[in-house]
């Protein structure tokens, strides 16, 4: 059974301020415990003058929890990005720059920034190329042709492709032979009053190989 998300409001309580933000962060960056990118030492001391900072005690490499992610050295908070990042991941249509300004309450251009920093991360790097059956589609979107979030008109056109593989659910079935198929087939033209079909290959291949021959 799938694991049921969280509301937002279930989320917030769990991650309410930049502590709880950074202990997560703490926690998927080091499970084990730190451990310094440089000497792979494990004694760290928490920097006051640097937010969620550590420093290592052995070579005095300072890595921060955000290092390395959307979120280093920005000026929005923790929770900002945190909430931001939960409404992205669980709304199946997506979340726009307009309704995160919002639900968060930030200005429209922080909001659209927001957005576009989370889109690019949530692409799996490691992702597999499609293979198989796939369909392709396309279709036109209006964009701003300044490329800015404050453009009040939508004057270009952008072509948008999309892809999907499409994956046989069946292949755990036996095999359906082309002489058991061909069989069927000629009953069922016997019986309509018509000829029966003359198979061109071999009894011994399925169905599928035979029609990618």
């Amino acid at each position: 059974m799938a694991k049921k998300q969280p509301t937002l409001l279930e989320f917030q309580q769990r991650f309410p301020d930049e502590a709880a933000c950074a202990r997560q962060l703490f926690a998927t960056r080091w499970p084990d415990g730190f451990v310094c990118p440089a000497c792979a030492g494990t004694r760290p001391c928490l920097l006051k003058s640097r937010a969620y900072t550590y420093e290592c005690v052995a070579c005095g490499r300072q890595t921060s929890v955000t290092a390395g992610t959307v979120m280093h050295r920005t000026k929005l908070s923790l929770t900002i990005w945190f909430w931001a990042a939960h409404l992205m991941a669980t709304h199946s249509n997506g979340m726009s720059a307009q309704q995160l300004k919002g639900q968060l309450g930030l200005s429209y251009g922080t909001a659209w920034l927001l957005a576009q920093k989370l889109r690019r991360s949530m692409v799996d790097p490691n992702r597999d190329p499609l293979e198989g059956v796939v369909e392709v589609d396309q279709s036109e979107m209006p964009l701003r042709t300044d490329d800015g979030p404050y453009s009040p008109l939508k004057t270009g056109k952008i072509i948008v492709l999309g892809a999907v593989e499409v994956i046989d659910r069946t292949a755990q079935a036996r095999p359906y032979t082309t002489t058991e198929r061909s069989a069927t087939q000629d009953r069922r033209r016997h019986a309509a009053g018509r000829r029966p079909l003359r198979a061109s290959y071999r009894p011994s291949q399925t169905w599928d190989n035979a029609i990618s021959l």
